[in-house]
């Protein structure tokens, strides 16, 4: 059975739908649950992909959460070794600083439902052949991405109004989403309650109540998009 390393930063931030692609693609999946203070391997050894999931800190804050080197170093492995990438929001960003790109803080965040918009390379490549040109997302990050080193051959395949890296894909089988197609209704309303000083400091310009009512809206389609994406990717690294 093909296997892939799961990093999970915190509690809340769950694989999500993510978990029936799995089971449908017969995959296991061994986590590293680094908010329980799990040491994160140097190598990628014994496993044919790595998921690398959300999380509120910052790529830059080595000084705060020293796993941060350890999950670059990590990420580098994998990426040297041709081992499928999936990086998901903050997963997406360490993927970025991996591949040499600085990491920063962007000028306004997003949170809540958003468009974004595939690239010409989005429209063609395998992963999002098919879906809509433009749809929309849900978000939740500060944080954005600077050039890709040449070095590390990557390409932009989606990019919205306020960040212009939406998704990234380094290599042949690395792929970075700084959206999240993963989410339930249940973990969008979770996220809201655990990080509710977040939610009080963009109050002038997010609405938690907005937010909820377009989850309604918009969760069954994403579900569709992400179903779509998490199964391509697997095949990726089914043996």
């Amino acid at each position: 059975m093909s296997r892939v390393l799961v990093l999970q930063h915190v509690k809340s931030e769950g694989l999500g739908i993510i978990s029936k692609s799995l089971k449908q693609k017969k995959v296991g999946a061994n986590f590293i649950k680094i908010f329980n203070g799990e040491r994160i391997p140097r190598g990628i050894n014994g496993y044919d992909g790595l998921v690398v999931l959300g999380g509120p800190m910052g790529v830059y804050e080595e000084e705060i959460y020293p796993f941060i080197k350890d999950e670059i170093t990590l990420i580098k492995n994998a990426l040297k070794n041709n081992v499928p990438v999936l990086g998901i929001c903050l997963g997406a960003q360490f993927l970025a600083k991996a591949a040499g790109a600085d990491v920063y803080k962007g000028k306004k965040k997003e949170i809540g439902w958003y468009t974004v918009e595939l690239t010409d390379d989005g429209k063609s490549d395998g992963l999002f052949i098919g879906l809509p040109d433009e749809f929309t997302v849900f978000q939740w990050h500060g944080d954005t991405w600077g050039q890709i080193s040449n070095l590390s051959p990557a390409k932009c395949l989606a990019s919205s109004e306020l960040f212009p890296h939406q998704i990234i894909k380094v290599g042949k089988n690395a792929y970075g989403l700084q959206f999240h197609l993963e989410v339930t209704e249940e973990m969008i309303k979770e996220w809201i309650d655990v990080n509710d000083k977040e939610m009080a400091s963009v109050k002038a310009y997010i609405n938690p109540k907005k937010i909820l009512k377009d989850t309604s809206r918009n969760i069954k389609t994403i579900h569709i998009y992400g179903e779509a994406v998490f199964s391509r990717f697997l095949n990726l690294v089914y043996k």
